[in-house]
């Protein structure tokens, strides 16, 4: 089976926004409200931080399962990694997820300024200064044969999008508008040169945006 590069999960404001300004530590998404971003796969059934029963399903409820399924790696960016900006001050801080992040596969962050790799749980985090192309040979590399999520931010999509490396995606489109931050698109007609797009709105008021490659 052909290995695919794939965006799952991928959350954005009805403006083209994946995150706010003004990231800091205690608001990675910036200015924006992350319940108004993702709430819609935190009401789900099989949200992994889920601790009570019930939740939702249906169709948010199938995706929010599937950004799982045959993935063997992570690439993201340093921004999705964490607050910091340049050289690392130290070492302690290890993401956003605390002991046991959602991710159980190698993932690779993209970063000008090198660190050790580390592991917590099933994740092991690794530190590449690389271009997408290169970055992307280690996690196939990695992932066992099976497929390698982008998985943000916007800067680290749009850049594997520029590259023409990208094979499918599902962005979930949050009726909220943020105004400001990271842009992905003004339009996802914008990619449908290259993609087949096929748009299912959700009872939550979340509109799915699927994306295959032509």
């Amino acid at each position: 089976m052909t290995q695919r590069v794939r965006v799952q999960n991928f959350c954005l404001s009805s403006d083209g926004f994946g995150a706010g300004e003004g990231q800091s530590h205690d608001r990675p998404f910036g200015h924006a409200d992350p319940g108004a971003l993702a709430g819609w796969a935190g009401a789900t059934a099989h949200w992994p931080n889920r601790t009570e029963p019930g939740g939702t399903y249906g169709l948010d409820d199938y995706v929010t399962r599937d950004f799982t399924n045959n993935i063997g790696a992570e690439i993201m960016g340093r921004n999705k990694f964490g607050p910091q900006r340049g050289a690392w001050e130290n070492l302690d801080w290890q993401g956003w997820w605390g002991d046991e992040p959602p991710f159980h596969t190698p993932v690779f962050v993209l970063t000008h300024h090198l660190r050790p790799s580390f592991t917590l749980g099933e994740t092991t985090f690794h530190f590449l200064d690389a271009s997408p192309e290169e970055a992307l040979a280690q996690a196939f590399a990695a992932a066992g044969g099976k497929d390698v999520r982008i998985g943000g931010g916007v800067q680290t999509v749009r850049e594997f999008l520029d590259a023409d490396l990208v094979d499918q995606m599902h962005l979930a489109v949050a009726p909220v508008e943020l105004g400001r931050g990271e842009r992905l698109w003004a339009s996802p007609d914008e990619l449908t040169d290259r993609f087949h797009l096929e748009r299912i709105p959700s009872p939550s008021g979340v509109v799915h945006h699927f994306f295959w490659r032509r």
